[in-house]
């Protein structure tokens, strides 16, 4: 009984603190070994959908299970972040994903879990755990769903009939017995929208996208050239691809963010499509200071935008 009062204490604790630093939600659920995800990842990477993302075959055990990552896990946290904006890009324009008009959300959310941990350990008392902010071999999104923060839609994306679907997912995985949440249903029904509008077809039957058709895998990814069969269905993304989102009747529910690092440069709102064209080392710098799309390299933006003229 005292265990049980605990575990609900902590718990609520847990979810005050994640309100504090600006999460969305939070969820919460047993660490151990995901039954249901390991057939259909070993399907997905059988079918090589994860094109040459490499990385994806590593760790398979472990992407799979929490515990063999955190000795002694016994609970996986689970929060979402906003970053749906609040302005808009130039619709003349080069089109950028939103998660990447601000800071790199990667160190943003570093920096809150390092304090919500820190939180933990000092309320609490002597508890280990790790912060995973898409960086290590974590299927977030299922255990975002198993906590009851949303359902994995036909988009593959989580959904939520709260908020939809333009949110950063991390985890703090821990060496401490919580309440568990439950996971919800599913409320995508019998709407396509998503599937219906992805311009390279890459939602190859609900649920399931081909990885190595999706613009965001071309867009930053993939190193090689973009295939010349996709020439004119990028419907001009230079830098990952929002359709899917776009259209799913949740995100009319999406409200903006109010995280001032995940506001964008001035210049990614305003630039034309000729401004792209012409852009030089030193604005690329000055746009994307701390910015997800580093990861491309000036060079990999140019080629993007080269592919769609």
């Amino acid at each position: 009984m005292i265990i049980n009062s605990k575990t609900e204490q902590y718990s609520k604790l847990i979810k005050a603190e994640a309100k504090r630093l600006g999460f969305l939600s939070c969820g919460i659920s047993k660490a151990g070994f995901l039954e249901e995800e390991a057939p259909r990842l070993e399907n997905w990477l059988n079918k090589n959908q994860h094109g040459e993302m490499k990385y994806m075959e590593n760790h398979f055990d472990k992407r799979l299970n929490p515990t063999l990552l955190v000795d002694d896990a016994k609970s996986v946290i689970s929060l979402l972040l906003n970053y749906y904006p609040s302005e808009k890009q130039n619709s003349e324009s080069y089109k950028i994903s939103k998660y990447a008009y601000g800071q790199d959300y990667h160190f943003v959310i570093k920096e809150k879990l390092k304090e919500f941990l820190h939180t933990i350990q000092t309320e609490i008392g002597e508890v280990s755990g790790r912060a995973f902010v898409d960086s290590a071999p974590v299927l977030d999104k299922a255990w975002a769903a198993k906590s009851g923060l949303g359902w994995i839609g036909k988009n593959s994306n989580l959904l939520s009939q709260q908020v939809g679907s333009f949110y950063f997912i991390a985890e703090l995985v821990v060496d401490l017995d919580l309440e568990y949440d439950y996971a919800t249903t599913d409320h995508c029904g019998t709407c396509t929208a998503c599937i219906d509008a992805c311009p390279t077809e890459a939602i190859v039957a609900p649920y399931v996208v081909d990885g190595s058709k999706c613009i965001s895998y071309f867009t930053i990814e993939l190193k090689e050239n973009i295939p010349l069969e996709m020439k004119g269905k990028m419907d001009d993304w230079m830098f990952g691809c929002d359709v899917c989102q776009d259209v799913c009747p949740w995100n009319r529910f999406s409200k903006s963010h109010n995280e001032p690092l995940f506001n964008p440069n001035p210049e990614l709102i305003s630039f034309t499509k000729k401004d792209w064209e012409e852009i030089t080392e030193d604005t690329f710098k000055k746009v994307f200071k701390n910015s997800a799309v580093k990861r491309t390299k000036l060079e990999g933006l140019q080629r993007n935008i080269k592919f769609l003229k």
